[in-house]
């Protein structure tokens, strides 16, 4: 009874428009109060609990922040232009540079739609200018926007590990040969058609311009080396690198790239200016700037907008976890755990399970909502069938990024949409046989297990990696 009651007005809820953060909370709230033995106060607890039991989590604003300062900046046109500057005199450079870019920018915002929005304002329109369909410039960015969630450090992922206590340094090192890997066979795939319609090429910059290009975006990547290398050489758990990462993305910002803040009309050297005395005039300018810019407009706003998104997205966290704790009081996860055990299904048949259990939920729900609420119900059983836990986590990851791009709720379609002023049909048809190298790459990965866990292990290997 509790159970079908919990369903129902969830649903119900759903079918009137209801945000799903709202329609988790209080599906689950009227049934604790209706249906089960619980007390009001098992539910702020529940609340209240979220975040001190879950220290995962804690990463999430910080990393949201350190996006925020780094998108708000010029860090992705930065990005852009060394991407270009790498592979743009290949055929269909431009378009093989743009999914580079999200690649490198995944890295540093960990978002999809932060990385759809960063890259795609800048290179859906120089991809069209450069002669590419817009069709195909709004396609490959909407896709290749999903990285975001894939390569390291990514938001979902900080879930998938607060939901089931899996490593998150492990899971973050498991991202990176499938992220790459993906990255990759979209470009494969871009060159192939290049080649056959004939798309340009951009002439070849040289040495140097790619040097400048490289040095003008290390501020930016360097943040991924800071965050991975803390994590992964043990210095600071994903939670301080990225609280690390937010000091880092605020002094590039404000202090080398100077994209905002007080020192944004300072020129780091003036015409006819020694060395000497640009650094000295640097260094008094940045003393006097600290303190202004703990006020500055800009760096308010970016805080205003960081905090925003935090909220709402710990907002959906904090009542998906109310409504799992619904489910785990009554016990779904282990009469679901037994039904699907009694099949009798080997691991490659409950993958194929997991796998389409998965993309009917990204189609209706916001990935960390689904990972909360399905990683608790598959995680034991994959862990009876004796699935890597780390291999199961990439599965699910991939699983999201399907999701952001598949209607009514992919967040990456409406990102593509407000960027190029289509409709969402038109956005979907572009991203339809994009999306259709995901799913292959999706069967791949679920079925190559060694994708995932050869880094971890490796790395274990050398120095018991935790």
């Amino acid at each position: 009874m509790t159970t079908a009651a919990l369903f129902i007005i969830l649903f119900l809820c759903l079918a009137t428009g209801m945000p799903i953060a709202l329609a988790l909370g209080f599906s689950s709230i009227t049934t604790i109060v209706l249906f089960s033995n619980d007390s009001l106060a098992s539910i702020a607890l529940k609340y209240f609990a979220t975040l001190s039991e879950h220290y995962t989590l804690l990463a999430i604003p910080f990393f949201i922040l350190s996006s925020v300062f780094l998108s708000t900046g010029g860090v992705a046109n930065r990005i852009i232009r060394f991407a270009i500057d790498s592979v743009g005199h290949i055929r269909g450079g431009l378009a093989m540079a743009s999914v580079l870019a999200c690649m490198l920018f995944a890295a540093v915002s960990g978002s999809s739609p932060a990385t759809v929005a960063a890259i795609g304002a800048i290179a859906i329109g120089a991809m069209v200018r450069a002669g590419y369909p817009e069709e195909m410039a709004a396609g490959v960015i909407c896709n290749a926007g999903t990285l975001g969630i894939l390569i390291p450090p990514s938001i979902v992922m900080l879930v998938y590990c607060a939901a089931t206590n899996v490593s998150a340094a492990k899971l973050f090192m498991a991202g990176f040969i499938p992220g790459i890997a993906l990255g990759l066979t979209i470009m494969v795939a871009i060159y192939i058609i290049s080649r056959v319609r004939n798309y340009p090429a951009l002439p070849w910059p040289g040495f140097s311009a790619l040097g400048r290009s490289f040095v003008s975006a290390l501020g930016g990547l360097m943040l991924i080396v800071i965050v991975l290398g803390a994590i992964y050489g043990g210095v600071a758990s994903p939670t301080e690198a990225a609280a690390v990462s937010v000091i880092y993305a605020y002094l590039v910002a404000v202090f080398v790239y100077r994209d905002m803040g007080p020192l944004k009309e300072v020129p780091w050297r003036l015409p006819g200016e020694s060395l000497g005395a640009s650094m000295g005039r640097n260094t008094v300018a940045m003393l006097a700037a600290f303190p202004k810019s703990m006020v500055d407009k800009d760096v308010k706003r970016v805080l205003l907008d960081g905090a925003k998104v935090s909220i709402m997205l710990l907002f959906i966290i904090s009542n998906a976890m109310l409504f799992a704790h619904v489910l785990t009081t009554e016990r779904i996860p282990h009469h679901i755990a037994e039904l699907i055990a009694g099949w009798g299904l080997p691991a490659w048949g409950f993958l194929i399970v997991v796998n389409l259990l998965l993309l009917m939920a990204g189609n209706f729900m916001e990935p960390s909502a689904i990972l909360l609420i399905m990683a608790p119900i598959l995680f034991p059983i994959a862990m009876r069938l004796h699935i890597d836990p780390i291999h199961l986590g990439v599965v699910m990851v991939i699983n999201m990024e399907i999701g952001m791009i598949t209607p009514p709720v992919g967040l990456n379609l409406f990102v593509t949409a407000g960027i190029t002023g289509k409709p969402l049909t038109w956005v979907l048809r572009a991203a339809l046989p994009w999306l259709l190298i995901l799913l292959a790459f999706l069967a791949v990965t679920t079925y190559v297990p060694e994708m995932s866990t050869f880094l971890p292990d490796y790395l274990d290997s050398l120095k018991g990696f935790k």
